[in-house]
């Protein structure tokens, strides 16, 4: 298993610890363990931007880039977009990205 850990944003700080599968989205994994923070409107389709998250590094490094799909999607953030912002539906979980560090935003709305 991946171990994840999710911060949450100024407004509601604190740690919420997750675990995922090789190969599950990161997405999938906070939707499984109900993360609040992470809403998923579209399911994983790449047609909202309500997974959106911070990645902090040296994960960041890790992830392939964005691809056109994504990078277009996060135009529409509803929290400031960053250099470390993805789609955690884009997010692979794998080996290298165990203890993966990630920020939510404010609002995903």
């Amino acid at each position: 298993m991946i171990k994840v850990h999710l911060h949450g944003p100024a407004s509601a700080p604190g740690e919420t610890v997750i675990e995922g599968r090789p190969g599950e989205s990161l997405m999938q994994a906070a939707i499984a363990a109900n993360v609040k923070g992470i809403e998923a409107d579209c399911g994983g389709l790449l047609t909202c931007a309500t997974c959106h998250v911070y990645v902090r590094e040296p994960f960041a490094s890790r992830l392939p880039p964005p691809q056109d799909d994504e990078l277009g999607m996060l135009e529409f953030t509803a929290s400031p977009r960053r250099p470390t912002s993805r789609l955690s539906c884009q997010v692979a979980l794998g080996p290298e990205l165990d203890g993966l560090q990630v920020d939510l935003p404010a609002s995903q709305h």
